[in-house]
């Protein structure tokens, strides 16, 4: 029995608050500053934290791009937000496929080497980004392969982490499933197909929201991925807006990062339920 006492829980909700203020603090002042023009941003000292009148043309102008009040000329995100969604659902679904099957060829295939094969691949969480970012961009180089959809994604798309985490789980399923299915005359990818998949359905999301949100946040694959303006991610976008003028148009830069975070948010809104069941499910 958990005795309730009203001062600790006056403490916990006054610790809980005041972490919702300092995260989303950062965030009201993003918004606040996307709805004035420059001139208030960088004029004013501090800046207003009153929403400004300035909303719609900011954000039409972070989005599909023109000239400004300081006579700056920008393009829009428009396009370097499509790059970042397909990457960002390529990604994911790369992962999640080729994970699942790996895992399902370790787990339910006898083949020499079997385990040799899976710490091989589980090895390569020992190797940083950095040993392994030189041979990848030379092998991708000479494929042919810079400026495109398949130069982003392809290199990021194997994921020893989701190997193990959907190995471990096939691990956990009974053997008399195995053997009904057999029984009932389904074959291996029937039984991948009808049994593992739906079984396997919130590990699923949950790494899905995960790797979403990697593919969207990427920078530094694209940053020696890409030559072409039309090929650049948001977050690439965000660093030219901060760099690529004499005259930084800060309410420009703040429109559009957070046009840049609301395709994650509303993914991790949107399948909340099936990421937290994915992460805490204790029949798994």
């Amino acid at each position: 029995m958990v005795e309730r006492r009203p001062v600790l829980t006056f403490v916990s909700h006054l610790i809980l608050v005041l972490g919702i203020i300092i995260i989303a603090f950062p965030l009201y002042l993003t918004f606040v500053a996307s709805t004035q023009t420059a001139e208030q941003i960088t004029q004013s000292i501090p800046m207003s934290l009153v929403p400004g009148t300035n909303l719609i043309e900011t954000y039409r102008t972070a989005l599909f791009g023109g000239e400004t009040s300081a006579g700056s000329n920008l393009s829009g995100a428009a396009r370097m937000m499509w790059v970042s969604l397909v990457t960002a659902l390529i990604i994911p679904i790369g992962k999640t496929t080729i994970s699942l099957l790996s895992a399902f060829a370790i787990v339910y295939f006898r083949f020499p080497f079997r385990n040799t094969v899976f710490w091989l691949i589980f090895i390569t969480l020992m190797l940083p980004v950095e040993v392994r970012i030189g041979p990848t961009y030379e092998v991708v180089a000479s494929l042919g392969m810079l400026n495109t959809y398949a130069g982003l994604t392809i290199p990021l798309i194997a994921s020893a982490t989701a190997t193990f985490l959907f190995r471990q789980f096939f691990l956990t399923v009974p053997d008399e499933l195995v053997e009904a299915a057999r029984i009932d005359g389904a074959g291996p990818m029937r039984f991948f197909r009808d049994v593992l998949i739906p079984l396997s359905a919130t590990s699923i999301a949950a790494l899905f929201v995960i790797q979403f949100i990697y593919g969207w946040n990427q920078y530094l694959w694209p940053l020696l991925m890409t030559t072409h303006e039309d090929m650049y991610p948001v977050v690439m976008g965000i660093k030219r807006l901060l760099g690529g003028e004499a005259y930084t148009e800060w309410n420009v830069v703040m429109a559009t990062a957070i046009l840049a975070m609301l395709p994650p948010a509303l993914v991790v809104i949107l399948m909340q339920k099936w990421f937290v069941k994915g992460l805490v499910d204790t029949e798994k």
